[in-house]
């Protein structure tokens, strides 16, 4: 007997879900259906499911497929389930194409396409789901597609490119409904807009988004132009729609979290905010502009918009490539410090020194979902800690449909004026080398 085994959330069951289950059975004698549970699905980040644990597996039962239904209860069960019921064949969908190929040790892993122009997400959305369309030169989404799934009211649809080629293979590796080089022709798609070009077109597409009523996410920084900013925030708000910058530390509970408390003297007052950050640790890869600006962002959300001075300390090789800098803002009463490289290695870490105390992220603390306080007179950390998965984009999405609800032109995790401190930095190092 040849046994099978896949898995799903199964949430308001759909076509693509009988398609897939069809498609499995037919792969072998006996078909065991993986459930995930509530909790589970809390853990792992999906902030969408609607159905209950019980209707979702009624769903599955219903469609006389499965010869035995399980519940998927946490991370690395598959592997004890393909050893516990002897799997001979593994089954998931496209989109998880390359994650699980770690247990064809064990069995054969097959990925199924998926049904197009159908997906739980559209159906969660239905009369105020948004499409979305991506703007890029090249085929890495960062992120956005896979994120997308986790958050009720938006899809990924299509995507844009000067180049046929780069946007024909990112539909495809994607499996997006459509692609095209006709930049007005896309835009009538879609109703959010997400532009990761280079930075010297991304001010462009912003505004040709905007003039025609679209949302926008765009990576940052928008552009160096601090007057650039300044319009495009305004003509946002003269359309009546939401820009937005794709700085996802600024949407992390535990971020935010870690302000209120600054803010509030959980350390005393602020003396010294010191960051690492390199442009290696970020999938993807990025430019020095776009990593500088998570650590920029931090300092500008807890020290403020009034700095008095920028200083930098580039070190660059034979060729005169930047590898390192050392940057240093000074306040009225504080100092912040942003040690970066591009292949130096450094230390990623984020700390808050105060007259009573520190705050410290550890790691990659532009994904931070936990963070230490240590108050001077206690002997121990207090620590706080938050769910957090995903690259993060999933929050930033969920925070744009809030403020499309709340018919608000401007975001309250970054506000415009911030934004444009931010350039103003950017425009001052950029200007030093």
């Amino acid at each position: 007997m040849k046994r099978v085994i896949t898995y799903g959330t199964f949430d308001l069951f759909h076509q693509g879900h009988y398609n897939i289950l069809k498609r499995a059975k037919a792969l072998g004698d006996y078909l065991i259906v993986g459930v995930t549970s509530e909790s589970y699905d809390i853990e792992r980040g999906k902030l969408n499911v609607r159905d209950s644990l019980l209707k979702r597996i009624e769903n599955v039962r219903q469609t006389g497929f499965a010869d035995e239904i399980i519940i998927e209860e946490y991370q690395g069960q598959k592997l004890s389930d393909i050893i516990k019921y002897n799997i001979d064949v593994l089954v998931l969908g496209s989109d998880w194409r390359g994650k699980f190929d770690y247990l064809k040790s064990y069995c054969e892993v097959v990925y199924l396409e998926r049904t197009k122009n159908i997906s739980s997400t559209k159906l969660r959305g239905a009369g105020t789901n948004y499409n979305v369309g991506v703007v890029t030169d090249d085929t890495w989404d960062n992120g956005i597609v896979w994120e997308a799934k986790y958050v009720s009211g938006v899809h990924v649809e299509s995507v844009f490119s000067e180049d046929e080629d780069a946007a024909r293979i990112f539909c495809k590796k994607y499996e997006l409904d459509s692609y095209g080089t006709d930049f007005d022709r896309f835009l009538d798609q879609v109703e959010i807009v997400y532009i990761k070009t280079p930075l010297e077109t991304r001010a462009g597409y912003i505004e040709k988004a905007l003039k025609r009523g679209k949302y926008v996410i765009s990576d940052s920084p928008m552009t160096l132009s601090p007057e650039k900013v300044k319009g495009l925030f305004e003509l946002a708000a003269r359309q009546n729609v939401v820009l937005v910058e794709k700085i996802n530390l600024v949407y992390l509970r535990a971020f935010n979290q870690l302000v209120w408390l600054t803010h509030g003297d959980v350390a005393g007052s602020v003396v010294c905010v010191k960051c690492s950050i390199c442009q290696e640790h970020f999938e993807g890869g990025k430019s020095f502009n776009e990593t500088v600006v998570y650590p920029l962002c931090a300092i500008i959300k807890l020290l403020g918009k009034d700095f008095l001075e920028v200083n930098t300390n580039a070190v660059k090789d034979d060729q005169g490539h930047l590898i390192y800098n050392m940057i240093t803002l000074r306040y009225p009463k504080a100092i912040a410090t942003i040690e970066i490289s591009s292949s130096v290695e450094v230390e990623d870490e984020f700390v808050v020194i105060g007259t009573n105390g520190r705050i410290t992220i550890p790691n990659d603390w532009w994904n931070t979902g936990y963070f230490e306080v240590k108050v001077d007179d206690t002997q121990f950390l207090k620590r706080f800690s938050f769910n957090f998965e995903g690259n993060g984009f999933r929050y930033l999405l969920q925070e744009l449909l809030i403020m499309i609800s709340d018919k608000r032109t401007e975001c309250t995790r970054l506000f415009t004026e911030e934004s444009r401190t931010l350039v103003d930095i950017l425009r001052i190092i950029d200007e030093r080398g």
